[in-house]
Order: structure tokens, then C-alpha cells, then sequence
């Protein structure tokens, strides 16, 4: 690669999708990213692998009958109207595209969930990966960039500033290796793919101080640098509040027990043995509500038809293996074995257990049953953690990120938790996947913006040489 490549891609999670879109529309690229343990250590690595795709042929196959629409629809009631409705829209028209692409294209082998649907999706649309998890796509994609011959990946390697011309327009990205060293990069155009805050406690506590307290359960290079680098050359930001909160990993193993348990009928519990809510509205909230409960943490309970449902994901299986799973074969022992008071829970297990059979309305206004729980039971505490911010950089229908003034800045994208994403404000808004089709879908849309920038740069220089030549022979 000679005399700077076309795009700079800082961060291999969305990025490196982007980083394949680009090179495929004929950029070179340079991706960098900070961390030498990405394929295990960012959000995407640690995520289910859920990409919504309103209208995929996968949904057709099924039957499913879905819309871009039909998915701006569910964004804004789980919002309450607060997303950011021109990006919404942009996101649930290229989320079909999307995973097509990302299966024929990026080679991912992706298929439709259908075994359970999330909050907040009217149909099932997520689509993901055997085991169901992100190391899976992060494995993938690496394998594919690395043997790309346009894209050159530079690890461990962070992306310290954007550098512009006397226009505004995006004409380098300076490079930080870990001895200190520096170097500018000259690159047509840049896309911050660098996460979110999440990783930055000061900035956690500035922005989201209902969960600051709670586990950070994300990518250690989450630091604000898309935030830093974009104030630096007058960028929009927005919805800095908003996040992914988790209330489902499991207490002394670290691990996701998954909401999917809670989809198949699993209720929690706090420390009383009462539940506090109903589950189902989402997995995000349940974090801060969690994080409110005495000693906050709590116990999902579910029984062995659950066990068996769940086994299709690998942090559930996970969680198995480390151990911190306990069984009893009743009420009573499974209070001895979780320390609950046995009247409360037996009376929670029972009350439930009669909402589920439809013998009366749940008192916390769940709808959702699949079953009535059986014993034996089995228990896991949890603890409320904090996945990822989803406020950040202001960006256009292009991914581009913008001014004050929603002016785009030349040559400047951003994907992912670097920008400010369509959950809203606070946590109730995050739609599952809604972390990965941003970050997939707009690494994919700036690919495309910034191709064909370069297309019309070509284009202009080739007319002007053409003039210059005409005007030389006359």
C-alpha cells in the first residue's frame, strides 16, 4: 500500500465489516486497533451476535412477515418516540442488506432466530452465528481482513487524532504505538470505530450515574476517544446518557447467564425472594431496577425445561460449566441452597406459577409466559452490569459524523458506540441488537460514503486533467 491508504478504520469490531465493504468497493485500508486481545476483548467479541434484518430472506423463508417499517415501529415504542427517528430509519432500511451481505459477502453463517424473540421486537428479525456469540464474528472477520490484500491491520496500535486540511477535510489519522512512538497516516477518510465510554469511569459518573456503581462488563479500550478526537474538530454529540445495561451476569463467574432464560419463563428475584417487575420488558432497564434491590443483586430462577432451551448459547453454557448454577428439587431446599427466605419464595414461585397457567394477572403486569416453572428448580445469582454506552458522535444518513450546525465534516465517519445510536435516553430504549447494527451498519455505510467520495474526487481530477490537456492543445 503506497502513499497512504483511502479509509483509516479505528477499532476491529464493526469496523473490520467495514474495513471488508470498503475494500470490496476498491479502498485501501489500514485498520487499527488498540488492543492485541480484540478477538476476545471488545464489545462485539463479547456480545450474542444478534443483527437485526427487517425483511431478510431468512424471515421470508420463515414466513415472518417484516418491514423496515415494522422496525422503525418497535424502535420507537421502546424508546417512547426518543430516538433519533431519521437514524432509525437509515439503520432498519440497511439492516436487511446487512446481514445478506454480511452472510454472502463477509462469509458469516448467519440464520434467523427463531427458538425465542426478544423485548421490544414485534417479530422475530435478530440473526446470529452457531453458539451465538460474538468471538464467533470477530474470529471470522479477522480471518478475513488478514488475508485481504487491500487492508493492512495494525495491532496493537490506537488512534490518537485526525488531522485536517486548511478545508476542514479529513487528510490524516496520527497513530500511537505502545512505546510511544507516533505516526501520521495520510488517508482520504477516517472511521472511528472505537466504541463508546463505557471504560471511562469519570465520564460513566458524568454521564450515567444510575449505573456507575454497577460491573463494567465491556471492552477495556471503551474510552471516549471518538469523543475526544471529535471535539477536537467540532463535532456533534448526543444521547450521552444512553446504554446497554445488563441484570443477567452471573455473580462469581463473571459470565452472561442470558435473557433468553427470563423469555422461556424464568423469573427474578431480590434478596427478599419477591420479584420486583416484570422481566420481559427488557434485559437494559433490569440493570439499573437490579442495581436499586438491596445489596444489589438478585436470582434468576429457572427450572430444567429452561436448562435445556438455553443450551444453544454459549455464555449460558459457560455459566453451567463455571459452577455457580445451584439445583434443589423443591421450594424449600431451593431457598436452603440460595439463602432466600422460604415463605417468600415459595409464595413468589407458586404466584407466578398461576400467572403462567392464566389462572390470574401477574401483579407486575408480565404477559409473556412460555410455561409455568417445574420443580426441580435451579437458581443463579446475578449482578446488574453496564455492556455499553450508546450516546457519542453525531452522525448523517452516510455515517458521517457532523457539526453543530448538521454540517457533515469531510472525510470524518463513525460506527458503533463512537456514535450516538437510536436507544434514546437512558437504558429502557436499547432494543436487543441494537448495539451491533449500528456499529455493523454504519461501518457499512460510511464503507460506501467514503467509496464514493473517492469515486467523484477521480472523477473531477480526471475532467480537470482532460480540460487542462484540451485547453493545451488549443
Amino acid at each position: 500500500m503506497t502513499g497512504g491508504p483511502d479509509l483509516v478504520v479505528a477499532g476491529a469490531g464493526g469496523g473490520l465489516a467495514g474495513a471488508l465493504r470498503a475494500a470490496e468497493l476498491g479502498l485501501s485500508v489500514v485498520v487499527v486497533e488498540a488492543s492485541e486481545h480484540f478477538r476476545r476483548g471488545n464489545n462485539t467479541s463479547m456480545s450474542t451476535a444478534m443483527f437485526p434484518g427487517a425483511g431478510s430472506r431468512w424471515q421470508a423463508s420463515e414466513g415472518v412477515r417484516d418491514s423496515p417499517d415494522r422496525f422503525v415501529a418497535d424502535i420507537m415504542a421502546k424508546t417512547g418516540g426518543r430516538a433519533d427517528a431519521r437514524l432509525a430509519r437509515t439503520l432498519a432500511e440497511v439492516s436487511g442488506p446487512l446481514v445478506e451481505w454480511l452472510a454472502d459477502s463477509a462469509g458469516l453463517p448467519l440464520s434467523l432466530v427463531t427458538d425465542f424473540n426478544y423485548p421490544g421486537h414485534s417479530v422475530p428479525r435478530c440473526h446470529s452465528v452457531p453458539g451465538r456469540h460474538g468471538s464467533g464474528v470477530i474470529d471470522h472477520l479477522a480471518r478475513r481482513v488478514r488475508g485481504h490484500p487491500g487492508i493492512d491491520l495494525l495491532v496493537p496500535a490506537r488512534l490518537v487524532d485526525v488531522a485536517t486540511d486548511a478545508g476542514g477535510a479529513v487528510r490524516a489519522a496520527a497513530v500511537q504505538y505502545p512505546d510511544g512512538t507516533r505516526e501520521e497516516i495520510p488517508a482520504g477518510a477516517v472511521l472511528l470505530a472505537t466504541n463508546g465510554f463505557g471504560a471511562d469511569r469519570a465520564l460513566v459518573e458524568r454521564h450515567l450515574p444510575e449505573i456507575a456503581d454497577a460491573l463494567y462488563q465491556g471492552g477495556d479500550q471503551s474510552l471516549g476517544d471518538a469523543l475526544r478526537i471529535g471535539a477536537g474538530l467540532g463535532a456533534a454529540t448526543g444521547y450521552l446518557d444512553a446504554y446497554q445495561g445488563h441484570g443477567a451476569v452471573a455473580a462469581g463467574a463473571g459470565t452472561l447467564v442470558g435473557w433468553a432464560t427470563i423469555i422461556h419463563g424464568a423469573i427474578m428475584v431480590d434478596l427478599g425472594g419477591r420479584r420486583f417487575g416484570n422481566e420481559t420488558r427488557g434485559y437494559s432497564e433490569y440493570a439499573a431496577e437490579l442495581a436499586a434491590r438491596p445489596g444489589a443483586t438478585g436470582w434468576i430462577v429457572l427450572d430444567g425445561t429452561v436448562f435445556e432451551q438455553c443450551q444453544e448459547f454459549k455464555d449460558f453454557r459457560d455459566t453451567v460449566e463455571s459452577g455457580v448454577l445451584v439445583w434443589a428439587d423443591d421450594a424449600e431446599g431451593l431457598a436452603k441452597v440460595t439463602g432466600l427466605p422460604a415463605g417468600a419464595l415459595a409464595a413468589e414461585l407458586a404466584a407466578s406459577a398461576a400467572a403462567a397457567r392464566g389462572e390470574r394477572p401477574d401483579e407486575h403486569g408480565r404477559t409473556n409466559w412460555e410455561r409455568p416453572l417445574t420443580a426441580p428448580y435451579a437458581a443463579v445469582r446475578v449482578v446488574p452490569a453496564l455492556f455499553h454506552t450508546q450516546g457519542g458522535l453525531i452522525v448523517d444518513e452516510d455515517a458521517a459524523v457532523v457539526g453543530p450546525g448538521g454540517r457533515p465534516i469531510p472525510g470524518l465517519y463513525a460506527a458503533g458506540g463512537a456514535a450516538a445510536s437510536i436507544s434514546g435516553h437512558g437504558a429502557g430504549g436499547y432494543l436487543p441488537g441494537n448495539g451491533l447494527l449500528p456499529a455493523f451498519g454504519l461501518a457499512y455505510l460510511a464503507a460506501g460514503a467514503a467509496a464514493r467520495t473517492k469515486s467523484a474526487r477521480t472523477e473531477s481530477a480526471s475532467t480537470e486533467s482532460a480540460r487542462t490537456e484540451s485547453t493545451r492543445d488549443n
